[in-house]
């Protein structure tokens, strides 16, 4: 994932970045916020301020987590205060799984499938109102077929997950892993 730095913000809440999105400076503050009205400290997981970085990303994405790194969220994806919830949510649950579980290896399908199963589920990214901006016109039973579907997205972008290991890894881990809520008392 490649970024760069963006320009200054602009006046009057409109953005000023270019092809949409927000400036990284616009994103930051947003990540600000986002991270005010979170349970993430008390978690015990995350550690400095430079932890979660916004850029302007080249690559199609929202956002990522990269062990040892941090999180980045893509501000030229981002248009509203909501779109940087989910991601620093999502992103966040990720960061979770690996400080708390010592020998979580993303190079394994079936950890990687749990992780993204918990950050689906718990990010709110799989909510009805998403998923029909998205053209998913599905009411009953949507969460779990969206939170399946973007699994399997993620896990056949791991160079160790072939389709079949993914859906395999995803079935095996499903309801250990859905169940798992995590820095959470229940699913949000």
């Amino acid at each position: 994932m490649e970024a760069d730095s963006g320009s200054k913000p602009a006046s009057g809440g409109y953005s000023s970045a270019a092809n949409g999105g927000r400036t990284v400076e616009e994103c930051e503050d947003m990540i600000r916020r986002s991270l005010r009205r979170s349970i993430w400290r008390k978690a015990g997981c995350i550690t400095g301020d430079k932890f979660i970085k916004a850029a302007h990303c080249n690559e199609e994405i929202a956002g990522g987590y990269v062990r040892g790194e941090g999180i980045l969220v893509c501000s030229n994806h981002m248009n509203i205060q909501d779109e940087v919830n989910q991601v620093v949510i999502h992103e966040l649950i990720h960061a979770y799984d690996d400080c708390r579980a010592a020998n979580l290896d993303w190079a394994n399908c079936a950890h990687h499938a749990c992780s993204e199963i918990r950050a689906g589920h718990l990010s709110g990214d799989c909510h009805y109102k998403r998923e029909l901006l998205r053209g998913f016109m599905k009411l009953r039973g949507h969460e779990q077929d969206c939170v399946r579907r973007r699994v399997m997205k993620s896990l056949i972008n791991n160079p160790y997950c072939s389709e079949a290991a993914a859906k395999d890894a995803m079935e095996a881990v499903w309801d250990v892993c859905y169940n798992d809520t995590k820095p959470f008392d229940r699913a949000p």
